[in-house]
């Protein structure tokens, strides 16, 4: 069994000596679940990172994303492995980022269900990761015009048959009701540990002139 490593000193110490660490991350979305089948051989690994959060928050914002940034930064030499892509995010925008941050400081992540590397043995760019990448792009692309198509072609459905529950012109939303919305509460949460209103619209998905409503009202009643 591999002794794990739970410092940078530690960490630092083996890069010193030209020895890479080996690093796992896994991610499960709350605190609820478990990364049971993403650490079946956590123990041929010098340092597991764990995230409980949305795949909707960008890699590098994510307490995990975070440490593994701070090992790179120091020069730390690094053997990335990630249980699968979605592990690092949903927005492939994101992943993509991530995926190319990792590239240009010649650290390659090896993605295990889908056996997929980035970088090859030369660490150079993995032409296979880089299609499969492109491909995931097109897909996306089209789930979300498809998502899109199918909300307009139900909005039209519930309208033809009378049972559409789209606010009425004319009609108003208290303040109380607007910041009672779930996903606006969420948005307000994040205005108040300080993030961004461009920060809080790439986790969200929101509009920014949404969030500045938020913002604005939210300080104000706070």
């Amino acid at each position: 069994m591999t002794k794990k490593l739970s410092k940078l000193e530690d960490i630092l110490y083996q890069t010193k000596n030209d020895k890479f660490t080996r690093v796992l991350y896994t991610r499960v979305s709350s605190l609820e679940q478990k990364t049971d089948r993403q650490t079946v051989n956590s123990s041929s690994y010098d340092l597991v990172v764990e995230d409980k959060c949305s795949g909707s928050i960008p890699f590098f914002e994510r307490e995990g994303g975070k440490k593994i940034k701070t090992f790179i930064d120091m020069g730390c030499k690094l053997e990335l492995d990630v249980h699968a892509i979605d592990r690092i995010g949903r927005d492939l925008r994101d992943v993509l980022n991530v995926i190319h941050y990792f590239n240009t400081k010649g650290i390659s992540i090896c993605f295990v269900s889908q056996g997929l590397r980035t970088l090859d043995e030369k660490g150079e760019e993995n032409p296979i990761a880089k299609m499969v990448y492109a491909i995931l792009g097109v897909v996306a692309e089209m789930e979300k015009r498809n998502i899109n198509e199918r909300t307009r072609e139900g909005i039209a459905i519930a309208k033809a048959l009378g049972k559409y529950t789209g606010r009425k012109n004319g009609s108003k939303e208290d303040i109380h009701q607007f910041l009672s919305k779930p996903k606006n509460k969420k948005a307000l949460d994040y205005v108040k540990k300080g993030y961004r209103n461009s920060e809080i619209s790439k986790i969200t998905g929101m509009s920014i002139n949404t969030i500045v409503k938020i913002r604005k009202y939210g300080c104000a009643h706070a």
